[in-house]
């Protein structure tokens, strides 16, 4: 996959790399060229100076053969503007943006750009939500045995009940979010477009769960 990510602070910097050890391709766009230099010496992807709504530089960045595009500057109204630009302009719909004003980020959900809200946690969050798989669990019990794991699901089981999903993963689906609102689903919850669940699962069983989801369900 080729991301883009748009602000090379901190959260940016730690996004590009670690995106970069799990084999993807990243470019990654900043108005300030010294923030570049908390990527170190050993990143192998592009830099572009300027801003990430720009569309010269979004097309400098790679964004026609984007993946994905995260939108992690310091500033909510660049973010915002940056992702509706990289949707609506081209069409990548893998796209999240982070948001401070956790009121605005709910807004934004609604009007379907997916955003982070809140600092901590924030470069595990956005990449759950580029990458289809190698999602890290976001409980465990003590001894390492059983997972919580936030997973990615594939827009082919969408209009899906929350039973099927969890007839075919083998596991519980214990806790979804939908609109940035956590949701205690049953049964018959049907499964909608952005919605993010939680498998309980064990340990050894991670991967199998994730490479399910990441791919349309078989067709009756």
């Amino acid at each position: 996959m080729h991301i883009v990510i748009m602000g090379c602070g901190r959260v940016g910097a730690m996004l590009a790399r670690g995106l970069e050890k799990r084999g993807h391709s990243v470019a990654v766009v900043d108005v300030n060229p010294e923030a570049f230099r908390r990527l170190g010496s050993d990143f192998q992807g592009t830099t572009v100076k300027g801003v990430g709504f720009d569309r010269e530089v979004l097309e400098e960045a790679g964004i026609r053969q984007a993946d994905g595009f995260a939108a992690v500057s310091s500033g909510d109204n660049s973010n915002i503007l940056a992702a509706r630009v990289v949707r609506e302009g081209y069409h990548v719909d893998n796209v999240v943006a982070r948001i401070y004003d956790q009121g605005r980020a709910a807004v934004y959900e609604r009007l379907g750009i997916p955003t982070v809200a809140t600092v901590r946690w924030t470069v595990g969050q956005v990449l759950r939500r580029l990458l289809p798989e190698g999602s890290e669990p976001v409980w465990r019990d003590a001894s390492g045995n059983v997972h919580l794991l936030q997973v990615f699901v594939h827009e082919g089981w969408v209009g899906r009940r929350i039973r099927e999903l969890s007839a075919a993963a083998h596991a519980p689906i214990p806790f979804m979010v939908r609109v940035g609102k956590g949701l205690v689903p049953d049964s018959e919850t049907v499964f909608q477009d952005g919605d993010m669940i939680f498998v309980g699962c064990e340990t050894d069983r991670t991967s199998d769960i994730e490479t399910l989801f990441a791919t349309a369900p078989a067709r009756h």
